[in-house]
This record gives structure tokens, sequence and C-alpha cells, in this order.
């Protein structure tokens, strides 16, 4: 078992990924902005530290006295249509430059979320076709908002604190969290215009927490990012019957089928040994709560 210091700990794909790595046995330390108290009880095999991303020193020093033997790195700031586009960019890119930069100078490998946004289709000013489907890690990252941008600059830093300090990164690629019970993309799905960003695609936050565990075993060298999506996309109707309605064609080379994902994950698959297990036929009315992390 490891210790793993996970930043973004209180956050909803945070407290999913403390809680479940703490449930496989691994001491979690989370980190947070924010902290429930230095008298509040935690749940086992959890610690909970504050402390400000965008400040080098102190999260430089607060690893090296975790001393953790593998960093996750999912604080950030998600959305640029409801923060300012200047404090989106500079909140992520700043953290992330000094949490993979502690992470190299400390000989600590990193697993951080990256998005499906850093190919620059969701919060694009009109709606793009990919350069051709499924979209894997070979597509150009072509973002052109503040939120895609901090990652892929996010992914630039990846290749350099990988190239400086020869630690493994993986860049996880994340499409649209959903949790169950609670799978927003339901909601007007309707208007084909609601999912365009990511061509309809999704994903549930205890998959993402699984190919992040299995990040922490794989053999991995340098900088590799990793689509991490459902197999399906969520409308219940052929991927490229939704394409052919709202664009004038199709990209030139299609390669998949009926209500497949327009986001390909088969690198995960094949690399980690990752699956996406939940489906929203399924996952959607699950009775099951948001993981407490305190007693």
């Amino acid at each position: 078992m490891k210790r793993v210091f996970v930043t973004g700990s209180l956050g909803r794909l945070g407290r999913w990924t403390v809680d479940m790595l703490a449930d496989e046995g691994h001491t979690v330390i989370g980190v947070d902005k924010t902290h429930p108290g230095s008298g509040t009880k935690v749940r086992d095999n959890v610690e909970l530290k504050s402390c400000d991303l965008s400040t080098h020193g102190a999260i430089a020093e607060l690893i090296q006295e975790v001393d953790p033997d593998v960093i996750v790195h999912l604080a950030a700031i998600p959305n640029p249509e409801v923060h300012p586009g200047t404090q989106v960019f500079e909140n992520n890119v700043m953290s992330t430059y000094n949490v993979l930069t502690a992470a190299g100078r400390g000989n600590i490998p990193v697993t951080w979320a990256s998005s499906e946004s850093a190919y620059g289709f969701p919060f694009a000013a009109n709606p793009v076709q990919p350069d051709y489907l499924p979209i894997d890690e070979a597509h150009p990252l072509r973002p052109e908002d503040p939120y895609g941008s901090s990652k892929l600059v996010g992914e630039n830093i990846a290749d350099v604190v990988a190239r400086r300090y020869d630690i493994p990164i993986a860049s996880l690629r994340i499409s649209n969290v959903q949790y169950p019970g609670k799978y927003s993309v339901l909601d007007g799905r309707d208007s084909l215009q609601n999912g365009v960003g990511n061509f309809w695609s999704y994903v549930d936050g205890r998959d993402v927490v699984n190919a992040v565990a299995r990040t922490l075993d794989a053999d991995l060298s340098g900088h590799e990012p990793f689509v991490i999506a459902a197999d399906d996309n969520y409308l219940g109707r052929p991927t490229m019957d939704a394409f052919k309605e709202l664009f004038d064609g199709l990209p030139d080379e299609v390669s998949i089928s009926g209500e497949d994902s327009a986001l390909s994950s088969e690198k995960a698959k094949t690399v980690l040994g990752w699956e996406p297990n939940r489906t929203w036929r399924t996952a959607a009315d699950e009775n099951q709560p948001v993981p407490s992390l305190t007693k």
C-alpha cells in the first residue's frame, strides 16, 4: 500500500478519490484550501491538510514533510463560464506547475487531472468537428478558452518536468464526470447543442478513481496522456446520427458505430488495464451518497 497525496481532496471528484483509495488500504493525505478543523475526526486511512497550491514554497514544504509515494493532483477551477478567465488560467497553471515541480524535485510519480477540454471542443465559441473519430491521445489540442488552455499548458508542464526530473507523469484527459444518482448530462439531452462540446461523452467519477488507482501501479515512463471516458454516449441513440444532425457532413476518418463514445479510451485499457464499468443507464438512478471524509 502507498502514501498517496491528493490535491483538491474536498471537491466532488476529490472526495470520491480519497475515500475509494482509503478503502483499498492506501494512506491518503488529502490537501485542499480549506480544512474541516483541527479537532475534526477523519475517517480511517485519511489525513487532511490545508495548503494554497498557488504558493510554491508552501506546497513544496508540505510535500517534503509528508513524503508521499505518489501524488494525485486534482485541484483546479473547472469552469470558465462561472469564474473570470484570468483566475481560472492563473490558478490552474500555477498550481499544476508548483505541484509537478515539487514532485519532480522529490522524485515522486504524479497522476493529474487534465481534461477533454484540452482538445478545444468544450467551451468553443462555435461547434467544431474533430479531425477524426474516435478522438484519441494523438488528436491535436486546440483550446480557445481559459480552462482548456490551462490544461494544455499543464500537459506542457508535465512534458518539462518528466524530461528534467525523469519521473513518470500520467495526464488523465477526463471526460464530463458524472456521479451516481446525479447524472446532470441527462438534463436537457433532447437538445444536441447541450452536449456538442464533448460530443455527448461522459464518465462516472468512480471509474475515474479506478483509472487513478491503475496508474499507481503502472510501469510508466515519462509523460503519458490517457483519455478517460465511458464506452458509450449518454444520448441513447447512434453517435453518428447526432453528428449528422448538427454538422454538415462527417470527418473523413470515422471508425465508431452505434452508440460508441466519440472519445477513445483504448490506450488506458491497453496500458493501464482500465475499464469503464458504469453506464448512465444504471448509474443515473443509483442511491449512493457522496463520501464524507469525516466521522
